[in-house]
């Protein structure tokens, strides 16, 4: 297996009341403000022209962690992209990334970039979907500042990350979407890699922790063909319905100790100052009101899905599909939502 790693270079919308951070400095609203700059100033005319856009585009609410490509297997998202990057523009672009990331989701992310090339080897280059580590593509939504408000967007295959920002305060940090294709690789030099490891071994072991009078109502019927349930892409809303499921006060000690292990897993994607405000949301949220819920079975290799929801937020998870190689079960998706809206949306 030939191994392509990807290596990282040293209409407007009314807001909700909430913001995550209230000062600009030095949180992380500072420093994706000051990396959104860098990056606008070190691309030349034509390329700002593709990264910059009026933050009421509608190109802002239109979100895709799928693969985007026309007939012609050229690529559909907005944005500036990677590959069209001299190498300071790509590492302005990566410092971008890692200002809405913690050190952790860092990592993540560009290992999830990485594996376009493991999807490569396995698919070929006639496969029906172009495999690139570098077709992930940049956007700013207008301009960056401490005074207005703006957003941006880093986004390819199986990642989205999206911030919007008003008066120097980060505002919404959803959706922040990761996937992986092989979930666990399987063979080759990367044997055994896990790019997201925390979001299945949590949701695994509360699933097993369950009495069967508990799993009687967090298990939920499973679609015809796994079809019917996953993340909704292109949508400021995740539309996920009332909640079902078992909530928290029905829990014992040790498993809400696990769930709240889950719900950190998703949380410590984002800065340490934005995580910390999302998960006193969820520790603040009534166990009454927290309530888990899947589908199928949480042994490796068999298909399954998982959500929580609480009033303001919502986690969403699937591994129903076989990865590139053909292994059942190991191609997922994950995100963090807010309810009713993301992007700071009313």
């Amino acid at each position: 297996m030939r191994l392509r790693l990807f290596a990282p270079a040293v209409a407007a919308v009314g807001f909700a009341a909430f913001a995550l951070v209230g000062q600009p400095e030095p949180g992380a609203a500072g420093r994706m403000t000051a990396a959104a700059k860098a990056f606008l100033a070190a691309l030349p005319p034509e390329q700002q022209k593709k990264a910059n856009l009026g933050f009421g585009d509608k190109a802002r609410l239109a979100w895709f962690f799928t693969p985007q490509q026309d007939k012609e297997r050229k690529p559909t998202r907005v944005g500036a992209r990677l590959e069209e990057m001299a190498p300071a523009q790509k590492a302005a672009a990566l410092e971008l990334l890692k200002s809405g990331l913690s050190a952790e989701g860092f990592k993540q992310a560009t290992t999830i970039m990485s594996l376009e090339g493991i999807l490569l080897d396995l698919e070929g280059p006639k496969g029906a979907m172009v495999r690139n580590p570098g077709w992930y593509f940049v956007t700013v939504f207008g301009e960056p500042s401490n005074t207005g408000a703006w957003g941006w967007r880093f986004e390819g295959h199986h990642m989205s990350v999206n911030y919007t920002l008003d008066k120097g305060a980060v505002v919404s940090a959803t959706p922040l979407m990761f996937g992986a294709n092989p979930a666990e690789v399987k063979a080759g030099e990367r044997k055994g890699l896990r790019t997201l490891p925390g979001i299945e071994d949590h949701a695994r072991a509360l699933i097993k922790s369950l009495t069967p009078d508990q799993d009687k109502v967090a298990k939920q019927p499973t679609p015809k063909g796994n079809t019917g349930v996953e993340i909704k892409e292109n949508s400021p809303t995740a539309d996920v319905g009332p909640p079902v499921g078992l909530a928290a006060d029905k829990f014992t000690p040790a498993q809400r100790k696990t769930l709240d292990a889950l719900l950190k897993e998703y949380a410590d994607r984002m800065p340490a100052d934005l995580a910390a405000a999302e998960l006193d949301r969820a520790a603040k949220t009534a166990p009454g009101q927290l309530v888990f819920a899947y589908t199928g079975s949480p042994e490796v290799g068999q298909p399954y899905t998982y959500r929580v929801y609480a009033p303001e937020f919502v986690v969403e998870f699937l591994n129903v599909q076989a990865d590139s190689a053909k292994n059942p079960a190991n191609h997922i998706h994950s995100a963090w939502r807010r309810l009713p809206g993301d992007f700071a949306a009313k």
